[in-house]
């Protein structure tokens, strides 16, 4: 993590959809809206729990916003229709590392912490120094997102 924890204080968890995606083999290039879905899933679970932050000490997920782009920008939710579940998706129109300096200017407003889920240095450079990164090992282990075995076809 690039910046001091902030044990026990509510964070808004901001990630990097397409660098998480991306940082397990598990196929997600045959079809990068499922594997978006794959995630967002995991991440509904998060929202609202204290889980232990990158450094040990517990974080309250006050919030989570997932920034997709590209391919994955086709993902849906089934509850998208219904009601916004607890991640706000966002949906890239172009750079989602614009997108991502832009949400988290949107969502530090007032002083909220926020942690940016992301192994992107030049997207790490691009924030403001008191925003905390961490990497997507993070995150998956916390939503225990492992490869899956694939066929040697694959």
């Amino acid at each position: 993590m690039t910046a001091a924890g902030f044990p026990g204080r509510a964070t808004v968890l901001v990630v990097d959809m397409a660098n998480v995606v991306g940082s397990v083999p598990d196929g997600w290039w045959h079809d990068r809206a499922a594997a978006a879905e794959r995630l967002l899933t995991g991440l509904d679970l998060l929202a609202g729990r204290t889980v232990p932050g990158p450094n040990g000490a517990p974080i309250e997920m006050a919030g989570i916003v997932a920034v997709l782009e590209g391919n994955a920008n086709a993902a849906r939710r089934s509850d998208e229709h219904t009601h916004a579940g607890p991640v706000e998706v966002i949906r890239a129109t172009g750079s989602g590392d614009d997108e991502i300096v832009e949400q988290v200017a949107r969502v530090s407003v007032g002083g909220r912490h926020v942690l940016v889920v992301t192994a992107d240095r030049g997207l790490r450079a691009r924030l403001p120094a008191l925003v905390a990164t961490t990497g997507p090992g993070w995150i998956n282990g916390l939503l225990d997102r492992r490869p899956t075995r694939r066929r040697p076809s694959e």
